[in-house]
């Protein structure tokens, strides 16, 4: 392929997508102004998927692709690439379930990335996942058998590992845990977050667009009504809940929940799951329209995770889980509609992707900060410091 060297180049904004899913990531970068030159994906449907939408691909598992094989794709050569990104399967870092960390084979996929961004080399990566890979632990050394005299196999966690990695490879990398719902997203969804930079440049989380309480409506968190209502009865495919849940979900207020149900059903519409402890806040869930989605799952109809329209006695439909996601309406999701719904749950909320692409471009073009003589220490000055923080902590690691 004869293309124009970008190594060194200002104009450099190619992306490798790994892990790339249904690609919300890949279009809020490409929204961001960056472009996306590859994909590459496990899951046949997501093949498909991007294909269907006229992106480049390389399927099939990644533990069997060497990085060459992805530059060869698109005539690049390692160091040209201006960013990695992706999301290597998160199940064994959930915070729900069974948390097997690395124990599950599934963990190490993570080292894939990583090896792929040592061949490849490029300016910066993005990686992310669930936020329970801030706390996963390690356990791939029985406590009996570790060497307490040897660092390498004291407890910690998978981030330790995945840190360390990154700096044996010379990149500086800040992380943290942002929220979609505070970059005009409508839905509350927290996802970890990982940027590095392969030059030592100051990297940073993208700061908060969107807030619970703003003087500008503008600059307000979005609600499912701004997102979805118009689709109300024109919503397109959709999956269905049973008779029996049905008949439980029309005695629940917008809103509401397994707890707004009349007392002397909760126990029948509950069934064994009544008396077990926690929230149980997904049970026989009816979304409300004044507020933000709660984090979009890969089922609506599951019972403990139900996604009930507001008004409507039905699950959301695909349709509005994809404008929820933040999905251009013209974009194709193929397979059934289990696949499809698996696909949307599964993404990165397009405003949060578009939001990290900024970031990172404006730390590449210098245009992040206003350079000033001194930071104004008033206390006016310093809450509103405080006021635009990230939610969570982010770390900066060296």
């Amino acid at each position: 392929m004869d293309r124009p060297r970008f190594k060194d180049s200002d104009r450099n904004r190619d992306v490798i997508s790994l892990f790339s899913g249904a690609m919300g990531l890949d279009i809020g970068l490409e929204k961001a102004g960056l472009n996306v030159v590859i994909g590459q994906d496990f899951d046949p449907v997501c093949v498909a998927t991007m294909r269907a939408n006229g992106h480049q691909v390389l399927g099939g598992d990644i533990r069997g692709i060497h990085p060459a094989d992805l530059l060869e794709q698109v005539g690049m050569t390692p160091g040209e690439p201006f960013l990695i990104c992706g999301g290597p399967p998160c199940q064994p870092f959930s915070t729900a379930g069974k948390r097997l960390g690395i124990n599950d084979p599934r963990g190490s996929l993570f080292m894939d990335f990583i090896r792929m961004i040592d061949y490849i080399r490029p300016r910066f990566f993005i990686m992310e996942n669930v936020k329970g890979i801030l706390s996963a632990p390690l356990k791939h050394v029985p406590i009996a058998k570790r060497d307490k005299d040897d660092p390498e196999q004291q407890p910690g966690t998978v981030l330790d590992v995945i840190l360390s990695e990154f700096h044996k490879l010379g990149y500086k990398t800040v992380y943290g845990i942002l929220d979609a719902v505070n970059y005009g997203v409508p839905q509350f969804r927290e996802r970890f977050v990982l940027i590095g930079s392969r030059d030592g440049e100051d990297i940073f989380l993208p700061f908060p667009t969107h807030f619970q309480t703003h003087q500008e409506p503008a600059y307000r968190w979005r609600t499912l009504q701004d997102s979805i209502q118009d689709l109300e009865h024109d919503c397109g495919e959709c999956a269905a809940f049973s008779r029996e849940r049905l008949e439980f979900l029309r005695l629940v207020p917008e809103g509401g929940n397994w707890r707004d149900l009349p007392d002397d059903v909760k126990q029948e519409a509950m069934g064994g799951a009544y008396r077990s402890g926690g929230g149980k806040v997904g049970f026989y869930r009816r979304l409300s329209y004044r507020q933000p989605s709660p984090t979009l799952v890969t089922s609506p109809v599951q019972k403990a995770t139900m996604m009930c329209h507001p008004t409507q006695d039905r699950p959301l439909s695909i349709r509005e889980y994809a404008r929820i996601q933040q999905f251009p309406g013209d974009w194709i999701f193929m397979g059934t509609g289990s696949a499809k719904y698996r696909q949307i749950g599964n993404a990165v909320p397009v405003g949060l992707a578009q939001a990290l692409g900024r970031a990172v471009l404006s730390v590449a073009d210098h245009t992040s900060s206003i350079q000033t003589k001194r930071f104004r220490g008033t206390d006016v000055h310093q809450k509103l410091k405080q006021a635009i923080e990230i939610g969570g902590s982010c770390y900066v690691h060296q």
